[in-house]
């Protein structure tokens, strides 16, 4: 249980510091520090001694060295209590330091910023500082060792209570905070360097994911598995009212959000477990969601709602007429967010985040790994649009082919989708067969008291026979998208000949497994 006699501090982040400082010292524990922290303290009017003056050597190389010295590290790693260390110690003159306060150069704030160069990304990788947190962590049931401002108040209390000390079980969380600190530092760093400006699109050779918990969920995909949510999801998607987000909640609210930034235009997704169950795009959000609901009204049921324009009131009293697990809009006005907190349990989401910048790898575990791989964004501009038919699409054809090429690339394999010029018709998903997923498309269409004569049809991945093929025929469907490249191409786009439907390539495939 340490006694805090000595305390180095140098932080980058100095929220809270000149108050932590100053409790310190009143309970007389005596403070060094380094450069602009010593400096921010004087200003405060708290007494410091500089490290060069422990050290008896000048900070040199603009600041790259000024703690790496025995005088510091030994005053860390001795053991009290130890014969030889005491000795050494004793000999060289070193004096015990009991308290490290420190918390690292800020490399992922650099980084993230527009247009940093390497130079200047390189010179935020802070030596000195996960030095000394690493030895005092070593160090710990000697030594209290802080990275995280926000400990200060409680740390301070406990000495206050302990007449200067702090508790061996505290030193002990203290360093677990520590080394997840340096770890996660360490992995930014990897990961920046790892980027693909500097290996050209490789994948890392060392697959290494940084992400602090932020909540607890109640379980998992069932209730009988634990779950928790890491990372920064609650900064993008902000819950403003109702039951907490499950594990299934998030993984469908991640899909619908992705999904509605494809579209430039005004448009409302339907999502029921990661596959849309409507789409819809207008000129105002309450057409889009009247247009998206037509799809599938008994499958929007207990389904989220996502948009990619504000929410407003007219809109809000049409998605209030059915139970919907989720709502998400980028911007929800006041007097619509007091309407819609009248059902208490329904999720009402802010999303902050432009999903068309969003860049995570998707990663998956498999037994005894990860897979790893770059997330299929957006529909690029070099993307083909060729026909590949005798008959080329029309323009409203191309128009609608489009819209269906878009909801096609978030449906789960195999996935077929009828759609008009601006809404989806028939959505058929992850199916063993394609041609059954084209049937099942027909299906709910009828269902739904929907035509597909003069519809577009997608399919998310090659036709590798023409029988799927005709049975969007069959349906009423006059042009079809896929990204061909089937040894049987040649056999599909005959049977589409033949039938007086055109056919467009786009050589990429948009496969969801």
């Amino acid at each position: 249980m340490p006694l805090i006699r000595r305390a180095l501090m140098s932080v980058s982040d100095k929220r809270g510091l000149p108050e932590f400082a100053r409790a310190l010292r009143a309970l007389n524990v005596d403070i060094i520090s380094t450069g602009g922290t010593a400096s921010a303290l004087r200003e405060a009017g708290i007494d410091v001694t500089n490290v060069s003056d422990v050290t008896g050597f000048p900070e040199i190389l603009d600041g790259r060295v000024k703690t790496l010295h025995p005088k510091v590290h030994g005053a860390l790693l001795a053991i009290p209590g130890n014969p030889e260390h005491d000795r050494q110690v004793r000999d060289l003159c070193i004096d015990p330091i009991d308290m490290v306060v420190v918390n690292l150069y800020p490399f992922e704030q650099t980084v993230a910023r527009e247009g940093v160069t390497f130079d200047e990304a390189i010179e935020q990788i802070d030596i000195g500082g996960p030095a000394m947190l690493r030895s005092s962590a070593k160090n710990h049931r000697y030594k209290v060792v802080i990275a995280d401002p926000d400990r200060y108040a409680s740390i301070i209390e406990e000495m206050k209570r302990s007449g200067g000390s702090v508790s061996e079980d505290t030193c002990a969380s203290l360093a677990k905070d520590v080394f997840r600190h340096t770890a996660a530092y360490d992995a930014a760093i990897a990961h920046y360097l790892d980027s693909p400006h500097a290996t050209q699109g490789a994948q890392p050779p060392v697959l290494t994911v940084n992400a602090a918990k932020e909540l607890d969920l109640r379980y998992g995909e069932n209730p009988h598995q634990r779950a928790a949510l890491y990372g920064s999801f609650t900064s993008l998607f902000q819950k403003l009212h109702g039951k907490e987000l499950s594990y299934n909640n998030i993984v469908d609210m991640a899909a619908a959000a992705t999904l509605v930034a494809e579209f430039e235009d005004p448009t409302v997704a339907i999502i029921k477990h990661t596959n849309p169950c409507g789409v819809g795009s207008a000129a105002t959000i309450v057409e889009a969601y009247t247009k998206a609901l037509a799809t599938d009204r008994d499958s929007a049921f207990g389904g989220i709602v996502a948009m990619n324009r504000p929410l407003d009131m007219a809109a809000a009293e049409e998605i209030n007429k059915i139970f919907t697990e989720v709502i998400i809009a980028p911007a929800i006005p006041d007097a619509v967010l007091e309407f819609l907190r009248k059902k208490k349990d329904r999720r009402i989401v802010l999303q902050t985040a432009d999903m068309r910048e969003r860049r995570e790898p998707d990663i998956r575990s498999v037994p005894g790994g990860f897979l790893r791989q770059d997330p299929d964004g957006p529909l690029t501009k070099g993307e083909a649009f060729r026909a590949v038919t005798k008959r080329a699409p029309s323009a409203t054809e191309a128009d609608a082919l489009r819209f269906a090429w878009r909801v096609a690339k978030h449906v789960k394999s195999n996935a077929i989708i009828y759609s008009g010029i601006d809404r989806s018709l028939g959505i058929g998903a992850g199916q063993m067969s394609r041609v059954d997923s084209a049937r099942i498309a027909v299906l709910k269409a009828r269902e739904a008291g929907l035509s597909l004569d003069g519809s577009v049809a997608a399919s998310d991945a090659f036709f590798p026979f023409p029988d799927a093929l005709l049975e969007i025929v069959k349906a009423g469907a006059t042009a079809v998208i896929q990204p061909g490249g089937s040894v049987r191409d040649g056999e599909v786009i005959a049977a589409a000949n033949e039938n007086g439907i055109a056919m467009v390539f786009t050589d990429i495939r948009h496969f969801r497994h």
